[in-house]
């Protein structure tokens, strides 16, 4: 519970102090990570990493780490930290198949218009017997709309993005059906579903990321889960051979 209330405190500096809460939410997740799979040695993948945070963390555990972000020349022109990250789509990985043993990403796939493209791409380049791990924020969840939330819960997307554009003089930075698409707990699911049954994968956990171990249960219930998750997280294990 400690731990849960730590993050959420984190979470809401996001906005104004946003180098505590990805240092807090990078060296979280690692732990999380590093209970699925020994990192020492691993080499890793990160699907939209962002400036350094996570990369440092995973440097720590012993990790290789190489990061892929569209946005990496933005954040060295902001003097950010790319180290070990290079320009690229989470659609269409500059990865040749089968290089890392763990691909992993951190709130990436609500960004993305066709996230079954991209969790397709983290099987393919992860090796036999890898780990993927994933998590996202489902759109049905109070966070769902990021910083236009809760209103896009009773406003819709749209409407949510011009009442912040009211209240603030300017556009989120998340904005639906351009930087942001509405994805459900469902929806990976069901991809999840397909791939084990092409024999890619085998699903080993899900569960609300930031919750205690207590309230996994709630990533299992449809229709709960899209609500009380907050960041749905699918782990899996690459089962099918390299291509």
């Amino acid at each position: 519970m400690s731990r849960s209330i730590s993050l959420f405190r984190a979470f809401l500096v996001e906005q104004s102090d946003p180098d505590r809460f990805y240092s807090e939410l990078a060296v979280d997740s690692v732990r999380q990570l590093g209970s699925y799979v020994d990192l020492d040695g691993a080499r890793v993948l990160d699907v939209g990493g962002g400036p350094g945070y996570f990369g440092n963390e995973f440097d720590k555990a012993g990790a290789t780490y190489h990061g892929i972000d569209p946005a990496v020349g933005d954040f060295a022109a902001a003097g950010a930290e790319v180290r070990g990250m290079v320009r690229g789509s989470g659609t269409a990985l500059p990865i040749r198949t089968g290089a890392v043993d763990v691909c992993y990403s951190s709130n990436v796939l609500e960004h993305v218009p066709t996230p079954e493209a991209m969790l397709d791409e983290m099987v393919r380049v992860t090796r036999p017997g890898g780990t993927i791990f994933v998590s996202y924020t489902p759109w049905l969840s109070p966070h769902g709309g990021h910083e236009t939330g809760p209103w896009h819960l009773l406003l819709g997307g749209a409407g949510a993005r011009r009442r912040y554009l009211r209240r603030n003089g300017r556009e989120p930075k998340n904005r639906i059906g351009e930087t942001l698409f509405a994805i459900s707990a469902a929806r990976s699911m069901r991809w999840a579903r397909a791939a084990r049954r092409a024999g890619d994968v085998t699903v080993v956990d899900v569960l609300p990321r930031y919750h205690p171990r207590g309230m996994c249960w709630v990533a299992r219930v449809p229709l709960l889960r899209e609500v009380l998750t907050w960041n749905f997280t699918v782990v899996l294990r690459r089962t099918g051979p390299a291509e």
